[in-house]
């Protein structure tokens, strides 16, 4: 009667066992957790930086041993750090240069996010920006060609004569990169005085009325309240040129971004995927820690404010680890 038990018993624990494996996230091995051992540095992009300490964090709750370096200064030291072998992976959030492919690169999409046109919260037009929103060609003419100059122009009232103080960043980067590109043009055809850095460039348009200049998802947005950073707010982009801000367009908070860009009613560019860049296929520790990104690390993007890839572009990234 014991024995009979005791098969049975080993039969069920044979099965558990089964379907506990079956129900694992693709790419992940939960035998591997716990014991890998090591150092990951990275660099680059200030738009992924705080998701990157993010999953570091939850990463090394997972693997005690595994140490981590990150540290943000743009897309381009991300790209050229990686290139060039200085930290094992780069963190990159603009489209991936052929040339770069060639020496190497190897991208990896992991998360969506987007660039937001901010102002001061003292703007004299700002109840004129946030019913109307402003067009491309509207940014097109601040930003580009430069002939709009004063707030009046951009919301069609001539007796406003204040002028536009136009902000860019003075580093190569993917935020400007991308809102170049929303503009058809490249990062260095962008008007406006330069300022190093996300922080830099929206602490500048905080102290400027007049100001306008372009920040992440969340360097726009405060990361604890959700709301506009103090002092700041972001533009409603009229992408469907009826010269108002649908309520789907306006981004008075963070959800109400995320919700625009997820929805597909904000323009990409300026949304955009998000990429960790290595020279080569990635190998070792490096490819453990972006699989993990990629399956279960997805479930912190909610939480800090990022935009998930579709479940079919994640399968696709997830095969070229393999």
């Amino acid at each position: 009667m014991m024995k009979t038990y005791l098969s049975k018993l080993c039969v069920l624990l044979i099965v558990l066992a089964v379907l506990s494996a079956g129900c694992a996230r693709p790419g992940v091995s939960t035998q591997s957790q716990g014991a890998l051992e090591g150092k990951i540095t990275i660099s680059g992009a200030w738009a992924l930086y705080p998701m990157m300490v993010r999953w570091g964090e939850e990463f090394q709750k997972l693997n005690p041993g595994v140490q981590f370096d990150i540290s943000a200064g743009g897309a381009g030291k991300g790209m050229a750090d990686a290139l060039g072998g200085a930290v094992d992976i780069g963190m990159v959030s603009r489209t991936i240069d052929p040339a770069e492919m060639e020496k190497g690169a190897f991208p990896v999409a992991v998360n969506k996010d987007a660039v937001f046109a901010t102002v001061n919260a003292k703007n004299p037009v700002w109840e004129d920006l946030h019913k109307k929103g402003v067009t491309r060609e509207t940014f097109i003419g601040i930003y580009i060609t430069g002939e709009i100059t004063t707030w009046g122009q951009v919301v069609g009232r001539p007796e406003v004569t204040d002028a536009i103080h136009v902000f860019t960043r003075s580093d190569a980067a993917g935020a400007p990169d991308t809102w170049a590109q929303y503009l058809g043009k490249k990062q260095e055809n962008l008007l406006g005085v330069g300022v190093y850095g996300d922080p830099g460039l929206l602490e500048a348009v905080v102290k400027d009325p007049l100001g306008i200049g372009f920040n992440n998802l969340n360097y726009a947005f405060d990361l604890e309240t959700g709301q506009p950073v103090v002092g700041t707010f972001a533009v409603p982009i009229d992408a469907n040129g009826n010269g108002q801000a649908d309520p789907e367009e306006i981004c008075d908070t963070k959800q109400q971004a995320v919700n625009a860009v997820a929805g597909g009613h904000y323009p990409s560019p300026p949304a955009r995927d998000l990429y960790l860049v290595t020279k080569g296929k990635p190998t070792g520790l490096a490819t453990a820690f972006i699989r993990w990104i990629l399956t279960d690390g997805q479930e912190y993007l909610g939480e800090v404010g990022y935009i998930p890839l579709k479940d079919a572009q994640l399968k696709e990234e997830l095969k070229k680890l393999d």
